[in-house]
């Protein structure tokens, strides 16, 4: 088995262990009032063939275990890729990262912060909606000139003043943001609205170029996939956390309009598996 396979194997475990069981018999990333979403989910979990949760987390928690489950399987495939997309990089997840105005593209909102927090009447003019706090983020830290000359000479003091992936250029060290990306155990469609509304304000309110936007989910039903994954513009794309298997498990229901969906999705370049977005990332 690859690397790569390995990797998605044990997230597809830890995933079992940690989150996904049966809450009143019914699998707790299904739909308790829609059939089809119930029987895709156990079809799933049959193709998958690891052993449930016992004890499945409360839908307060449920939300924070897949962001790390997530985070930690991107950063070690991430990690493999080195040799294609070379630097130094930092994984958080929302407990322990801030706004993104702790990264480059997105610093002057700390003013925007500042201003509200002297002149607390501007929230209802300006409004928070700017200040995203995203599940897990990747940031790369700049180099030091040692490290971009290296290989050979290719900078002096008077060329490159600006670019943010020179550390001398800043006064203090602060990442780039090189994706944001939300995570969502099942969809609904306030939250892909909240989640594309998250994607446009990033897009508008960056100085410098836009980071990698995307979704990871484990929402069974192609249909509820599709409210978040369907269209351009705000989401790079939707990848599921076991795409490969949830084809098999949606073909064997048998269901034409979920398999229509699926397959409009995926032919479409909107749906991904888990597998492919570490090499996304790496673009």
């Amino acid at each position: 088995m690859s690397e790569l396979a390995t990797l998605r194997a044990k997230y597809h475990q830890e995933i079992f262990q940690t989150i996904l069981g049966l809450r009143n018999g019914i699998p707790n990333n299904a739909d308790s009032s829609s059939r089809t979403s119930q029987d895709i989910a156990r079809r799933l979990i049959d193709i998958l063939r690891y052993p449930l949760c016992t004890s499945p987390p409360s839908e307060q928690t449920v939300g924070k275990l897949f962001e790390k489950a997530t985070a930690r399987f991107l950063q070690n495939a991430f990690e493999l890729l080195d040799h294609i997309r070379p630097g130094r990089w930092g994984f958080f997840v929302a407990e322990t990262s801030s706004t993104i105005d702790r990264f480059e593209q997105y610093e002057h909102l700390n003013l925007l912060v500042e201003a509200i927090k002297q002149h607390p009447e501007l929230a209802s003019i300006i409004g928070f909606d700017y200040i995203i706090k995203p599940d897990i983020v990747i940031g790369r830290y700049p180099l030091e000139d040692n490290e971009i000359n290296s290989v050979r000479a290719l900078l002096e003091d008077n060329i490159a003043r600006y670019t943010p992936l020179r550390r001398r250029n800043r006064s203090q060290e602060t990442l780039i943001l090189h994706a944001s990306i939300s995570c969502k155990w099942t969809i609904r469609s306030d939250r892909a609205q909240n989640i594309r509304t998250e994607a446009l304000n990033l897009i508008r309110n960056r100085k410098g170029h836009t980071p990698h936007i995307v979704a990871v989910t484990a929402e069974p039903l192609p249909t509820r996939i599709a409210s978040l994954a369907l269209g351009t513009g705000d989401l790079d794309c939707v990848y599921h956390f076991a795409l490969h298997e949830l084809i098999q498990a949606v073909n064997e229901s048998k269901n034409d309009d979920q398999i229509d969906m699926l397959n409009a999705l995926i032919k479409g370049h909107r749906l991904r598996d888990i597998s492919d977005l570490p090499l996304d990332l790496a673009i």
